[in-house]
């Protein structure tokens, strides 16, 4: 998962993609990158880390201009090194430079056809860049040297037609614009929004949550629509259009449960509500299944998502709710980190147990889900560690079982702790005396009341389901290949050599 910012200013835009980025910062925190454009020229900033170690003051004054795009990210297809940091930069046409969230499900072909047919070089393992690439590719083939607005929009009915997946972008054409477009389903976020310039004219802001527009003093116009395009020319002109069959308006689920701030909106759903509803039916099945005298002396949250489920889980069973953990604020979410070991060492580092929440008393732990069980293991632990009698543990989400091919890092259907395992087989490795998780249909429910309209959601890490891609057991068991913890930690280019191979073309060297 990562975050996405555009921003097409009538004055220099750095600071405000640099707070944008800070704000989007839970997004991602494996690297970051600002690209701006002055002059007809590109100046961009990218490296690993977080975003107030990437950009020092040396490196702001020199992002000039008043058009520009920034990026969080975390490594999903890909690796973390620092040549995967976004935005991407190619020099023909124009100069385009792109930020992407999500995941192109059929990405090796395609770098397979730009490097054969298309003549076109990928030089790292991202998907991004491949994404990028395929824009220039059917921008240059308008043969335009001026390209309208409309020209950038028939370019981008080519990209729809070749680009399989889920995508939320944005992209600045040098000289000639900002664009952003959002993938046929809309499954990752995209929003944009508007404010007034002293001078009396329009900014626009694109981004992956409104609480990025908000934050910064923009007006929120309406979610980018599923198959939409939007350009921002260089006279700060607006310009949208649909550029593809849309089937079906589902967003991402897992966007409610996990990744996006509680203080955003997304797809008209209020985060914050969509949690408050999880709770209050997560409590009414606790009540169906455990009964009225369920046991529970207190409800305790596990930082920081899980907060407002649990707050009103324990209003509706009438039980305390009490912050037993105190959470390191400079140690990264464990979900996103590599590696088995370094996730169980990193939530001893991360949370610290207050001891009198917990001596003598029955516990029930909320989390918003259970991935690789990992981090739950080890906090059922530690309540036991400060004298719990008895832990129980409740998942906001419903049972994770199959792997995300959408742009979440959700391990290989292996590593997921609840894949071919019942819930008393849960409860007992993860150590918990009871185990209880939300139902798929109540999840659905609690978000889908904030708008009715959206034709359902992305459900494929609990139903299996996948909406996008032509999905199969065949895809499935390469990503296993090349997701698996260990093969996270070989640093390859495997994408460009799948591209090479499925060309026909050796390489030696």
């Amino acid at each position: 998962m990562c975050g996405v910012v555009g921003v097409a200013a009538v004055s220099p835009v750095n600071q405000t993609l640099y707070d944008a980025l800070t704000v989007l910062q839970h997004r991602g925190q494996d690297a970051a990158g600002i690209a701006t454009c002055h002059g007809g020229r590109v100046f961009l900033r990218k490296d690993n880390g977080m975003v107030r170690d990437v950009f020092h003051s040396r490196h702001m004054l020199r992002l000039v201009g008043n058009f520009g795009i920034g990026h969080v990210r975390y490594p999903t297809a890909g690796t973390s090194s620092s040549a995967e940091a976004q935005p991407f930069y190619v020099n023909s046409p124009y100069g385009i430079t792109l930020a992407h969230n999500g995941n192109l499900t059929n990405a090796v072909e395609i770098a397979a056809e730009l490097f054969q047919t298309d003549m076109r070089h990928i030089n790292t393992n991202s998907d991004s860049e491949v994404l990028l690439n395929v824009l220039a590719h059917e921008l240059q083939a308008l043969g335009k040297q001026q390209p309208s607005p409309g020209d950038v929009f028939e370019a981008m009915k080519a990209v729809y037609n070749r680009c399989e997946g889920a995508f939320a972008c944005v992209a600045m054409i040098t000289g000639h614009g900002l664009l952003a477009f959002r993938d046929a389903h809309g499954i990752r976020p995209l929003i944009y929004g508007e404010r007034r310039h002293s001078s009396g004219k329009k900014e626009y802001m694109v981004a992956s949550e409104s609480v990025a527009l908000t934050a910064l003093g923009f007006d929120i116009v309406r979610d980018v629509l599923p198959g939409e395009a939007i350009f921002i020319d260089s006279d700060g002109r607006l310009h949208t259009q649909q550029c593809t069959e849309v089937t079906s308006y589902k967003p991402c689920i897992f966007e409610f449960v996990y990744f996006s701030r509680p203080d955003s909106v997304i797809d008209n759903v209020s985060v914050y509500k969509a949690r408050l509803r999880m709770g209050e039916k997560l409590a009414q099945k606790i009540v169906r299944e455990w009964g009225e005298q369920h046991e529970i002396d207190v409800v305790i949250p596990i930082p920081d998502t899980s907060r407002t489920s649990a707050m009103e889980l324990a209003h509706h069973l009438n039980v305390k709710y009490r912050e037993g953990f105190m959470k390191n604020r400079y140690i990264g979410r464990t979900f996103i980190m590599p590696g088995q070991e370094k996730r169980a060492k990193s939530v001893r580092q991360k949370l610290n147990a207050v001891s009198l929440e917990f001596k003598g008393k029955n516990v029930l732990l909320v989390d918003d889900s259970i991935v690789r069980g990992t981090t739950c293991r080890e906090i059922i632990q530690m309540a036991r560690d400060s004298g719990a009698k008895r832990v129980f543990f409740a998942s906001a989400a419903p049972p994770v079982v199959f792997p995300n091919v959408y742009g979440i890092d959700m391990p290989v259907r292996s590593e997921l702790i609840a894949s071919g395992a019942s819930i008393d087989e849960v409860c007992d490795m993860i150590g918990a005396d009871r185990l209880i998780y939300q139902d798929l249909g109540d999840l659905k429910e609690a978000v889908i009341e904030g708008n009715p309209n959206l034709d359902g959601f992305d459900c494929a890490v609990f139903d299996g389901c996948y909406i996008a891609g032509h999905i199969d057991d065949d895809f499935l068991q390469d990503l296993a290949a090349h997701r698996n913890d260990s093969a996270k930690n070989r640093d390859s280019l495997q994408l460009v050599d799948d591209a090479v191979d499925n060309a026909g073309v050796s390489v030696e060297g």
